[in-house]
């Protein structure tokens, strides 16, 4: 498989590693064609010398850290990742190493995330209250990942859930892969309104008006997200609800998870860098921004 790798690279095509279970994931975003070798966990292949491993990160269903290891040297690229167990993602596993690169969207003392099933509980009683006033609950959540945490922990016994199409595709592809998702039912053009009026539908941010929307009758508008502890980022305005769910890691989880690396050295990128930096070396923890080694790479 090394040597097929790179062929293709050479030839001037993409290749794809990725955790076995995300394969479908990245086939239904990116086109059933794409050239992808799915790893288990902690599967380890060589190349050019660097053994490779994926590791769970929490993020959203397959999702990955990567560890690098070269002459004994370890290296860890966080991508996005949270430290909640979500019942469908799995739980983020802690890898050690000599450097780790952590995202940091969520890098301020403000972010420090609530329960996550007061929030649950907090969906469901929105939706309770919406459905016994004959109003349609709208649930904006990311077409992957939080759409789907959703759906595994709110309460189906309230009534169907119907999800839009994008979502739709999402939920049968980790259904593919092995991801128990609860039965939900399609929203599209030729749905009858009539079906969906007083019920729950989950649909992605982009999907904020046109056909969606029209005939349906009064409708409760919420977001899922992170950003909606603060404001920022979010368009409180345009959501009658905010239910503060994150699927990164916020403050407390970012330290605990650098902490438990063991890494000698912490490499931050994507999101609040420059605090989290700040804060790390005053602590004691040898930390860099991304952006700052860039000159320095380049040069090799």
């Amino acid at each position: 498989m090394t040597h097929a790798h790179s062929d293709h690279a050479r030839s001037g095509h993409k290749s794809y590693l990725a955790s076995s279970h995300s394969v479908p994931l990245l086939k239904g975003r990116l086109g059933k064609k794409i050239n992808v070798q799915g790893l288990e966990y902690g599967e380890e292949i060589v190349l050019n010398g660097v053994k490779i491993s994926l590791h769970p990160a929490g993020h959203i269903f397959g999702s990955s850290q990567v560890r690098i290891e070269y002459r004994g040297e370890i290296w860890v690229v966080s991508g996005d990742y949270k430290m909640e167990d979500d019942n469908l993602s799995g739980q983020f596993e802690p890898v050690k190493c000599n450097t780790f690169i952590s995202e940091c969207t969520f890098g301020l003392p403000v972010y420090n995330w609530p329960d996550q099933y007061l929030i649950y509980e907090q969906i469901n009683s929105w939706w309770k209250t919406n459905k016994s006033r004959c109003v349609t609950s709208l649930l904006f959540g990311y077409s992957l990942g939080k759409s789907q945490r959703i759906l595994k922990n709110i309460d189906h016994g309230i009534g169907p859930v119907y999800v839009h199409k994008t979502v739709n595709t999402m939920n049968e592809a980790i259904r593919s892969a092995g991801g128990e998702i609860p039965i939900t039912f399609v929203i599209d053009d030729k749905t009858d309104i009539k079906h969906i009026q007083g019920e729950l539908i989950i649909a992605p941010p982009s999907i904020t008006s046109g056909r969606l929307l029209q005939g349906i009758g009064p409708i409760a508008t919420a977001m899922a997200s992170g950003w909606a502890m603060t404001g920022k980022n979010f368009g409180r305005s345009s959501f009658s609800e905010g239910f503060i769910l994150s699927d990164h890691a916020d403050w407390n989880g970012l330290l605990t998870a650098i902490k438990e690396t063991e890494a000698e050295k912490v490499i931050t990128m994507h999101g609040y860098t420059k605090e989290l930096t700040r804060y790390l070396n005053e602590i004691g923890v040898d930390s860099q921004i991304i952006d700052d080694l860039r000159p320095q790479v380049q040069k090799l």
